[in-house]
This record gives structure tokens, C-alpha cells and sequence, in this order.
């Protein structure tokens, strides 16, 4: 499976209290789990920065990255950048040929 870093920024229209980003959060993560089961979640961070959000997934493939992404974007209040993920290792072995 690829690992895919994905940054998200909410919009200041997403929410109007705390308790309002802990739904958000479980909405999005429930329909990600029920419509890309195969969709492996390593690790969410929020960040300081331009983004509020970094989640670290691993999909089979890029198509099913774009799924995710688009959910996440469904919901309308967030801008995505999303960006394959080499793990250190893996990239030594691929430059050392």
C-alpha cells in the first residue's frame, strides 16, 4: 500500500465552537471507514501552520486516495493538499540503483 500525507485547512465557516470539530471529525471518519474500508489511517496530527490538520494514510492505490481526499471535501469546508509519501528506507533503496 502507498502512504499519502494530507494536509487540510478548515474554513472559518467549518465550526463555531470546539465541540463542533470533534463531530466534523467523526463524520468524516465514519464515512471514510464505510466507503474505503481498505483505507489504512496511521496518524493525525493538528499542526500549527497554514494547515490545521495532517493525516498520514495508507489506499491501495491513487484512486481510492482521490476517494478520500473528495470525502473529505464533500463535507465543504476544507481545502486539501495531498501528497504521496516514500518511506525513508524504501527511497535509499530506490536512489542507490
Amino acid at each position: 500500500m502507498t502512504t499519502y500525507a494530507m494536509l487540510t485547512r478548515l474554513t472559518p465557516e467549518a465550526v463555531k465552537s470546539p465541540s463542533d470539530l470533534v463531530r466534523l471529525e467523526r463524520s468524516v471518519s465514519d464515512r471514510i471507514r464505510k466507503e474505503c474500508p481498505q483505507v489504512k489511517w496511521v496518524a493525525n496530527y493538528a499542526i500549527l501552520g497554514p494547515y490545521d490538520y495532517l493525516d498520514l494514510f495508507e489506499a491501495p492505490d491513487e484512486t481510492v486516495a482521490a476517494k478520500v481526499v473528495m470525502i473529505v471535501r464533500s463535507f465543504g469546508h476544507a481545502h486539501t493538499e495531498t501528497w504521496t509519501a516514500v518511506p525513508w528506507e524504501r527511497f535509499k533503496q530506490l536512489i542507490a540503483a
